[in-house]
């Protein structure tokens, strides 16, 4: 089921955004090659990779014809690590902390992709418990609440809105402490393990987790508030940055800025993994495919991830968060100190790592930016021979060559803003 965002919005625009919505989109579907020098010589201007609004390390070459972007080329890779080069090179237990560093906003839901292929390529995807199952979806939503409200806060940020990113931030201090009670870390989690989890919720964390989604609800409306009548924040969104759909599928966007020109399309819905099949909720949709409507996007769905979230703590079944199978995760410590058996089983899984197939999977996950994917190419053993990771902030920032011309130079903070990129994944 999905829900148009105009039905849950509750704002009347004034007269003269009216106008401007009627009004053709200012460049997003005009050729740079159609702009003509209205104003003079052209200048090119260097956006970032040090500027604030660029939210990280991402350089945009502009050509301007004074106020107006005429050509724009982005300029990645000064954040390039060699991930994919770097998993060739140890065993798939082993990369699981690399993956906290791709969208280092919400580590939790990156964790839960890479594994959940590596889990596809050893079949033992179906196997996993119940509990386990849960639990990472419970992940899963907290990080994309998290990496939406950091989203939100930076974007209105940019254009001026001081206040809701304190806002935004104050209940992102309350993730990192429920992160901190589940994971032992606040930031690089490195809680899901290859079969099942590292470890299961501890005493009191469902207590705090609900007082936790009580709390954000009542912080999205103050948001809300803030934002979606201001005139400020509308003026600077409302018709800015258009991507129709047709444009949005040619540049396989994904996530909340495919859904904001009105695709319908979320993996979750689409190709269910874990047990989001058996949870009820809506995928947010736009129409126009503005900054707002993206805008608008990702405000709902933070409330469709609270929903998930407290129906699976109702759910929440019993039982242990690992499959049984000493060849593939960890045995209790207790077992290792008195068992031969147990103590090879944990000598092999460290040193060699779980043996996986010959073969080649892709799998990709609903991550917080879009589709998060992970192709891998095995020839047997404990290592990949290849591994190559499809980073939707890498695919999304594709569209800004043709997005970006047009548009005045104070556009692009908006645009990038709505966008919503971590350049940590980018680069890879």
């Amino acid at each position: 089921m999905s829900v148009h965002i105009q039905d849950i919005q509750f704002k009347e625009p004034s007269a003269r955004i009216k106008e401007t919505l009627q009004s053709p989109p200012p460049a997003a579907s005009r050729a740079s090659d159609d702009l003509v020098d209205v104003q003079g010589e052209k200048m090119v201007l260097n956006l970032g990779p040090s500027h604030p609004a660029t939210h990280g390390v991402l350089r945009v070459i502009l050509e301007m014809d004074g106020e107006i972007i005429t050509k724009a080329t982005p300029d990645i890779g000064y954040l390039h690590r060699g991930d994919e080069k770097i998993a060739e090179n140890m065993t798939y237990t082993q990369f699981i902390p690399y993956t906290d560093r791709l969208d280092y906003l919400g580590p939790l839901a990156n964790n839960v992709a890479y594994v959940l292929a590596v889990e596809k390529l050893m079949g033992i995807d179906k196997l996993l418990t119940p509990r386990c199952q849960y639990v990472r979806v419970i992940c899963c939503e907290l990080a994309r609440i998290s990496a939406h409200l950091l989203g939100l806060g930076a974007f209105a940020m940019d254009v001026g809105a001081m206040t809701v990113f304190l806002h935004t931030f104050q209940e992102r201090e309350k993730i990192y402490d429920l992160c901190e009670s589940l994971t032992g870390a606040r930031f690089t989690t490195t809680y899901t393990r290859i079969g099942g989890l590292s470890r299961d919720l501890p005493d009191g964390w469902v207590a705090q987790c609900r007082k936790f989604l009580d709390e954000v609800v009542i912080n999205f409306d103050e948001s809300e508030t803030l934002l979606t009548r201001n005139r400020i924040w509308v003026d600077r969104t409302k018709g800015v940055g258009i991507i129709p759909k047709a444009m949005a599928i040619d540049y396989a966007l994904s996530g909340p800025n495919l859904r904001g020109s009105g695709v319908n399309f979320d993996l979750r819905k689409a190709h269910p993994y874990l047990v989001y099949d058996q949870l009820e909720f809506d995928i947010p949709v736009g129409s126009v495919g503005d900054c707002y409507d993206r805008y608008l996007v990702r405000m709902e769905e933070m409330r469709q991830s609270v929903r998930i979230i407290q129906q699976c703590l109702d759910a929440l079944p019993g039982g242990s968060v690992n499959i049984p199978d000493g060849k593939v995760v960890l045995p209790e410590k207790g077992k290792v100190l008195s068992s031969m058996e147990e103590l090879i089983h944990q000598f092999i899984l460290v040193t060699q790592g779980v043996n996986a197939p010959a073969g080649e999977i892709y799998f990709g996950a609903e991550n917080p930016k879009g589709e998060l994917g992970f192709y891998i190419n095995s020839r047997g053993g404990g290592t990949p021979h290849r591994m190559k990771i499809r980073a939707p902030s890498f695919v999304n920032l594709s569209i800004l060559s043709e997005l970006l011309p047009g548009h005045l130079m104070s556009d692009t903070v908006s645009i990038l803003g709505s966008l919503d990129f971590v350049m940590g994944e980018c680069d890879r």
